[in-house]
This record gives structure tokens, C-alpha cells and sequence, in this order.
């Protein structure tokens, strides 16, 4: 007879403990131990092992040059920013893991799919609705398809029979944590759960060649529930991003074995689903406002394409002892650097103000290519002076003041153009691309090497 027995491993970083303890003490969290049962199976004598090793064939290993490379052929879901997060289409046999917060379109974008897709045939599995409540949803969606097939189970067992009895090319699986499986005596959702039914439906999907959409919660902190190990088993990591307060939604890659991390996808909620945004630049400049102090428009890139962004910055006087720095889609900790910069280089003392950053639409902005617009918003918001509203700027601050050259300045600038912008400052042009000044874009292209020299053009 096999033995069981418990331990306890941290959701969090996926230590493993004998004894329970309210803190882990591998990462530090507190609460993240969580109970699993294991059986261990019988010890085998050293003659059976032998034997066991003697019967199983071994696996030869071979040269990389006596490989072929097989054709990428990907499958494309009909949705072009799916389609470009994803890397150019869905891969076959790849388990895609995506995440996000409650009611963000999830389970919308899965079923949009399914019309955009005829010649597949996809099997959604829904842990949380029934099937009825999907059709209605579907309905009210004026989505429809013979191709799509609903399944409401939340036991991994009959999900896996009726997968291996169907053979669909896509699966869906809403959503991970509310699956459970009947070796493990833990609820569903727990680290022995979610790991196992990933790992199992993985294989499956590995074996029968299909793909696989899975769906997974977050916690309050914004990362997928689970195990961490959940997102090392699977192919690709997409997260949903958008804020209450607005109708758009952006798909971004955390992980892709098949393509870049670096591409989004913009969409926007309707009553009809998610619509696709091909320009998200007009999207997330439409609202905003002309002549007014701490604007600054920048041009970010994401994956392959260029975006233009607001950046919007308030400086008033502090009523506290230590001001308040508050930054909503842009690093604090690179906040707090510019404002030293500000401070050291040009003169401009900020101890004494509170400062607020936010970029406008529900933007993140990752790159150090906005680290001029920034601060050229906080200048224009402290001084209260109106910022040139066809000025778009780009450009890297180095920690002496200086501006650094940045990567694809020719794209930003193109789309700049095409949003009719007539002016851009942009850091000195370096030898490597010195001709970009001869193109001039039909635009003003001012050159700067400083931060210094980027406030007086920008305020002249």
C-alpha cells in the first residue's frame, strides 16, 4: 500500500514545508501556505529497478545538423490583435494561459473567437456558467457557429475523456482554478490542483495536437493565481489590462515561446464585445486637451508598433511634511530619478510640491523613451506654462542631464506625422543615423543634447 502523506507548499514562490508555518521561509509571504496530499508509491526492490531500467528504451541523443526544422504554419483566430500579441497566429499543440481581473472580456474574447474560426472545432469548457447562461451571453453577443461545442464540468477526468473522445483543434478552459482533479484531496484552486490539471491537460494537448486557451485569476497584487510553476508549463502568458473607468482593453504577452513580449493588443468593450482598435494612437489622443499646462505627447513603442501616448502631470504646493509622489502607468522609482534630475541639472526644486503623473487612456509606459516628456510635463505643470500642443517629444535623460538616443526613431516619428504633429524634439542625432534629419518627415525635427536645451525649445 502506497503512503500518504501532507505538506505544505507556498502559492507564492512554491517552497516546500513539513510543518506549517504562517510565513514562508523562502520568499517571506505570509499566508501562502497551503495544504496538499501526496501518496507515495511503493519502494521498488533493487532487482526491479534494474529491470525497470533495462525494459524502458533510452533516449538517444542527436546532432543538431541531422534535425529538420519543421514548417511554421500558425493558425490564425480571425482577430488581428489577438492574432499580433500572439506572434502571427496561434501555434499548433501550444497551451496559451491568460489572465486578468473579473468581467475584463476574458471569456468575451474566447468566444469571439469561435465565428472567426469556421473550419476549427473548439470545445469550451465552463467551470464557472452553465451552458445556457454562455448561449444567452453568445446571443446577446450576436455571435453563433456550428463549430463551437459547450461543456459545463469542472471534474479534469471527464473533461480529459470527453477531449480524447471529441479530438477538437482548440480548447477552451474557464477557468483553471474552479477545475479539480480526483487524485488530490485539496479543494480546487489550491497549488496541488492547479498544477496538476495544467499539467495534465498540457500533455494531452502535446499528444492529440490541439491547442489549448486557459483561463486563470489574479490576486490583489495582479499576478496569476497559482503556483509560479503554472507559467513556466505553459507556451504563452497573455494578461488583460484596462481600468473600470474606461471601454478600451490591452492584451499584452508576459511570456512567448513563439514570438516577442513585447507586441499589445488594444480593443475596446461594446455592447457587441470587444472591437478591435487598428489606431491606437488616435484612440488614446482623442480626448485630450490643447493648450493646457503638464501635457506632453510622446511616441512609444510596443512590440513592432508605434504609439502615441499623453503623458499628464500636476505639481501643486505640498500640505504634508514629505510630498506625495503618485504615478498611475509609469515606474515610481523612475519618477523619483527625473525629479532628481530636475532638481541637480536644471535647478528646478520640487521638495516642497506634490507631484502626480498619470498617462492618459490606461497606458503603462515601460521604456526610457518617455523620460523627457515627463519631465517636460512636470516644467509645464510647476511653471504653469502652456504646452505646445504640436510638439511631440522622445528622448532618453541620462543621470547627467543629457539626452540619450532611443531605438526606431524614424517609426515614432512617422506616426507622429501621420497624426498631423508639426514639430518633434528628439535627442542629438548620433552618427549612426545622420541622415534621418535630411527626411525631415515634412515636420520641424529639433535636435537636442540636453535636457536643458529640450526646455528652451520646448518653451520657446
Amino acid at each position: 500500500m502506497s503512503k500518504v502523506k501532507t505538506r505544505y507548499r507556498c502559492s507564492h514562490c512554491g517552497a516546500i514545508s513539513l510543518r506549517y508555518s504562517g510565513k514562508c521561509y523562502e520568499c517571506g509571504s505570509w499566508g501562502t501556505m497551503v495544504e496538499e496530499t501526496i501518496a507515495e508509491p511503493e519502494k521498488l526492490s533493487l532487482r526491479a529497478r534494474a529491470l525497470q531500467a533495462h525494459s524502458t528504451p533510452s533516449a538517444l541523443p542527436k546532432r543538431l545538423s541531422e534535425l529538420e526544422a519543421l514548417p511554421e504554419t500558425r493558425i490564425s483566430t480571425g482577430i488581428e490583435e489577438f492574432n499580433r500579441v500572439l506572434g502571427g497566429g496561434l501555434m499548433p499543440a501550444s497551451v496559451v494561459l491568460i489572465g486578468g481581473e473579473p468581467g475584463i472580456g476574458k471569456s468575451t474574447l474566447m468566444l469571439q473567437i469561435a465565428p472567426s474560426m469556421p473550419e476549427r472545432t473548439i470545445l469550451y469548457v465552463s467551470a464557472e456558467e452553465s451552458v445556457h447562461q454562455i448561449k444567452s451571453r453568445a446571443e446577446r453577443m450576436g455571435l453563433g457557429g456550428d463549430n463551437l461545442f459547450l461543456l459545463s464540468e469542472t471534474q479534469l477526468e471527464l473533461i480529459l475523456e470527453s477531449i480524447s473522445s471529441m479530438k477538437p483543434d482548440i480548447i477552451v478552459i474557464d477557468s483553471i482554478q474552479t477545475i479539480f482533479s480526483n487524485l488530490f484531496e485539496s479543494s480546487p484552486g489550491s497549488v496541488s490542483q492547479v498544477r496538476e490539471c495544467t499539467s495534465r491537460l498540457m500533455h494531452v494537448c502535446k499528444r492529440l495536437g490541439a491547442s489549448a486557451f486557459i483561463i486563470g485569476h489574479i490576486t490583489k497584487d495582479g499576478a496569476i493565481a497559482g503556483p509560479k510553476v503554472l507559467e513556466h508549463i505553459v507556451d504563452t502568458v497573455l494578461q488583460f489590462e484596462g481600468e473600470s473607468n474606461y471601454h478600451y482593453r490591452i492584451l499584452r504577452a508576459l511570456k512567448n515561446r513563439f514570438g516577442s513580449t513585447n507586441e499589445i493588443g488594444v480593443f475596446e468593450m461594446t455592447q457587441e464585445g470587444l472591437r478591435e482598435v487598428q489606431n491606437p494612437s488616435e484612440l488614446f489622443l482623442r480626448e485630450r486637451s490643447f493648450g493646457v499646462s503638464g501635457s506632453c505627447v510622446t511616441a512609444s513603442i510596443e512590440g513592432t508598433r508605434p504609439i502615441l501616448v499623453e503623458v499628464q502631470a500636476l505639481v501643486s504646493k505640498t500640505n504634508y511634511a514629505a510630498p506625495q509622489r503618485v504615478s498611475s502607468g509609469f515606474d515610481i522609482r523612475r519618477l523619483a530619478l527625473l525629479l532628481a534630475v530636475l532638481e541637480k541639472r536644471v535647478g528646478l526644486a520640487t521638495w516642497s510640491h506634490d507631484v502626480f503623473l498619470n498617462i492618459a487612456g490606461g497606458m503603462r509606459l515601460t521604456e526610457p523613451a518617455a523620460d523627457l516628456a515627463v519631465a517636460l510635463a512636470i516644467v509645464s505643470s510647476l511653471r504653469d506654462i502652456p504646452a505646445d500642443s504640436n510638439t511631440v517629444v522622445i528622448g532618453e535623460i541620462g543621470l547627467s542631464g543629457e539626452l540619450r538616443a532611443v531605438s526606431h526613431l524614424e517609426r515614432r516619428l512617422m506616426e507622429a506625422k501621420k497624426l498631423g504633429f508639426e514639430r518633434a524634439l528628439v535627442p542629438k542625432i548620433s552618427h549612426e543615423n545622420g541622415k534621418l534629419l535630411e527626411k525631415n518627415f515634412g515636420m520641424d525635427i529639433q535636435p537636442c543634447a540636453s535636457l536643458h536645451a529640450a526646455l528652451n525649445a520646448f518653451f520657446a
